[in-house]
């Protein structure tokens, strides 16, 4: 049988490694929260600079990722032939879907995909689609630069058809026989968006900062409980006891 000793010498070790971890949860949420606003913070200041031009806009991935943000205005001509709508993306809490559009871009043999806007889904035949205006000849688009559409965990493991759950930039340009940017643009509403129905409230990429503040709130307060437990069951209470 352990001596009280020995008992107390666990029990001391044991709150000092739950506060030591629960601490260092607490610390590494909070730099977490750090680095999203830092993000943030150069996204925003990004967005604030002039436009770009088709001359300036990125070939490769690398120069594109710089790019993330930039206001741009780009001309040119749907490729409606080759709209995908990506199924199970939400605006506002609803369920709907991401229309996608390249755009072949006016002087240049490229084109870009370009996130139009967000479509409700129809919850009575989901395999409907909203129909959009017909836009024929040269068109602006303006928005921001992105990253093509961020992926969902698809069980079918495959993409194809006009729904899709995911987007591959290298095999729409091998179904489309396009050149594509390694980029998309989030279309922003303008007078050449009027009436075409889409939702376009693009989330913040760093949306959920209050989150891990409220994270560390919870490691932090477990950290201060263990603490404030050792101190009651190991010093006070026996203190109380051997008094009475």
């Amino acid at each position: 049988m352990a001596s009280p000793f020995r008992r107390a010498l666990v029990v001391l070790f044991a709150t000092l490694v739950g506060m030591a971890v629960t601490a260092r949860l607490g610390v590494w949420q909070l730099s977490r929260a750090a680095q999203k606003e830092a993000l943030q913070s150069a996204l925003d200041t990004r967005a604030g600079l002039p436009e770009l031009d088709l001359a300036a806009l990125a070939h490769d991935s690398a120069t594109a990722a710089t790019q993330h943000y930039r206001q741009v205005r780009l001309r040119g001509e749907w490729v409606a032939q080759a709209t995908v709508f990506l199924d199970n993306r939400q605006m506002n809490g609803r369920p709907g879907f991401f229309v996608v559009t390249p755009l072949k871009l006016a002087g240049s043999p490229d084109a870009v995909l370009v996130q139009r806007g967000w479509a409700p889904r129809d919850m009575a035949d989901r395999t409907r689609l909203p129909v959009l205006p017909v836009q024929a000849g040269p068109i602006e688009v303006v928005g921001q630069i992105a990253a093509p559409p961020g992926r969902l965990f698809d069980f079918a493991g495959g993409a194809s058809g006009v729904i899709r759950q995911n987007l591959d930039l290298t095999d729409l340009a091998r179904e489309s026989g396009l050149t594509l940017r390694p980029l998309s643009v989030l279309q922003a509403d303008s007078s050449a968006t009027s009436g075409d129905g889409l939702l376009r409230q693009w989330s913040r990429p760093v949306s959920d900062v209050q989150r891990n503040y409220g994270y560390a709130f919870q490691w932090f307060a477990m950290c201060s409980l263990l603490a404030g437990l050792y101190v009651w069951f190991q010093l006070v209470r026996p203190r109380i006891k051997r008094r009475a």
